[in-house]
């Protein structure tokens, strides 16, 4: 045990006192911070442009329907020709210029509008002058049937209807996929810290093995404790790494957007561009101060200690498991080149938790395959944590589930670890030889 508390001791201050590790330690969280805060000024500035739209038109309809906006400006043209009407939003370097002929019908006058622009018109620039002329069609349709233009307003009033659970709490819009959110950007964290900090103990392996120092270190203790100390040391000083990360990266944020001025909610506020991406997230929250508030006290009562706790439960338990396996192929080759071929299996089951999580569990969490990704010990810490921010016992996670997932992962742990040892121990003495899977599951038998 002594040993083990060297050798976890040895790796700690190897790494926190690497001059990369110091380097990146404060560099990154000022690279992270200052690339969120240029996309948010970016998208400040973005949202100050307003375009002017110059409008022509001829007919007796659409005379009122176009008014500026904070984004759009509408300048009306009258008494001149097309072409002159052209060459003067060109001259004054307009956006566009929209066309509205004569007609008798409001169908005709719609069918023969033109927008004119220099380039291809921005889509959600054609997309409001369309939902004007979309919205004039209507109503002239209702009006050709008996109806007038104030029912045809009334039409438009939003109807949302009131959620509440049986004991007559009220519910919010959304909050289902905001909790789904929560526990993915913890599952994504224990990705990201085992892809990352698994790696270095891969590599710290091979370092050690192809200088040789291998040779004298086990001389003096067992592979098994070696390998543990290098895992655990590591998984240490990612802790300490991460810790820094954050605080600094919160104050750096905090300072970042006094200085520029810039309101956060800027970069919450594109809805369009998740959907532009192909990204169609059931999310529909409701806008407004007031629901902000409404969804931060939502927040606030979210079990966050049961959360806290059972990240590091399920972050400690992956991480041996996933940098079991990344310490036995790194000492079963000898340089990094060669674990390109076992590399992607490892990662395969993390990318795989991270999407079908998300997909699942955003659109039924106790689905069967939410559950079975959630049981299954390579993707559970990922997956169980998206739906632990429901809660455990009733309307939440079945407390069988949380038990069985952890008991499974403790379980795969022990054998994971007794087989990586076994690869570890012979591995680590091998040099000149590219192994293959059939030469790694001789080792096992060993």
């Amino acid at each position: 045990m002594n040993k083990l508390k060297l050798i976890i001791r040895r790796e700690y201050l190897a790494k926190v006192r690497n001059k990369s590790f110091i380097i990146m330690t404060f560099l990154s969280p000022l690279l992270m911070v200052g690339m969120v805060v240029l996309v948010a000024y970016l998208a400040k500035l973005n949202d100050n442009e307003k375009r002017i739209i110059a409008v022509l038109n001829e007919s007796e309809f659409f005379s009122k329907d176009f008014t500026t906006d904070a984004t759009t400006g509408y300048v009306h043209f009258d008494k001149i020709n097309l072409e002159v009407a052209k060459d003067s939003t060109a001259g004054l370097g307009f956006y566009g210029l929209l066309y509205i002929p004569n007609n008798t019908h409001v169908e005709d006058v719609a069918e023969n509008a033109f927008f004119y622009s220099k380039e291809a018109a921005n889509t959600s620039v054609l997309g409001n002058i369309e939902a004007v002329f979309q919205k004039r069609l209507r109503l002239q349709k209702l009006q050709d049937l008996g109806m007038s233009s104030e029912q045809f307003e009334a039409l438009g009033d939003k109807y949302e209807i009131q959620t509440a659970t049986f004991a007559g709490q009220q519910n919010l819009k959304g909050i289902n996929e905001l909790k789904a959110a929560i526990g993915g950007a913890f599952g994504y964290l224990i990705m990201m810290f085992i892809i990352i900090y698994g790696g270095f103990v891969m590599r710290s392996v091979i370092e050690e093995k192809t200088s040789r120092i291998i040779e004298v270190i086990i001389s003096s203790v067992k592979p098994f404790q070696l390998m543990m100390g290098k895992i655990v040391g590591t998984a240490l000083a990612g802790i300490t790494q991460f810790a820094i990360w954050i605080v600094s990266a919160s104050l750096l944020f905090f300072v970042a957007f006094l200085l520029f001025d810039i309101d956060p909610s800027v970069l919450g506020n594109k809805a369009e561009l998740t959907s532009n991406m192909g990204v169609n997230m059931p999310m529909n929250l409701p806008s407004g101060n007031e629901s902000v508030e409404q969804y931060l006290r939502e927040f606030f009562k979210l079990p966050l200690a049961m959360l806290v706790t059972f990240f590091l439960i399920y972050f400690i338990l992956g991480y041996l498991i996933y940098s079991s396996i990344y310490a036995a192929i790194g000492a079963a080759v000898d340089n990094e080149t060669d674990t390109q071929q076992f590399i992607f299996p490892i990662i395969l089951p993390l990318m795989l938790a991270i999407y079908v999580g998300f997909f699942s569990v955003f659109s039924n969490p106790h689905g069967p395959i939410a559950v079975g990704f959630s049981l299954f010990p390579l993707t559970s810490p990922i997956v169980m944590l998206m739906r632990l921010p429901n809660g455990i016992g009733e309307g939440g996670v079945p407390v069988w589930q949380v038990i069985t997932s952890i008991i499974l992962l403790i379980g795969t742990f022990i054998a994971i670890v007794w087989l990586a040892s076994k690869i570890y121990r012979i591995g680590i003495l091998m040099y000149g030889k590219k192994p293959s899977y059939k030469q790694l599951f001789k080792w096992l038998r060993y």
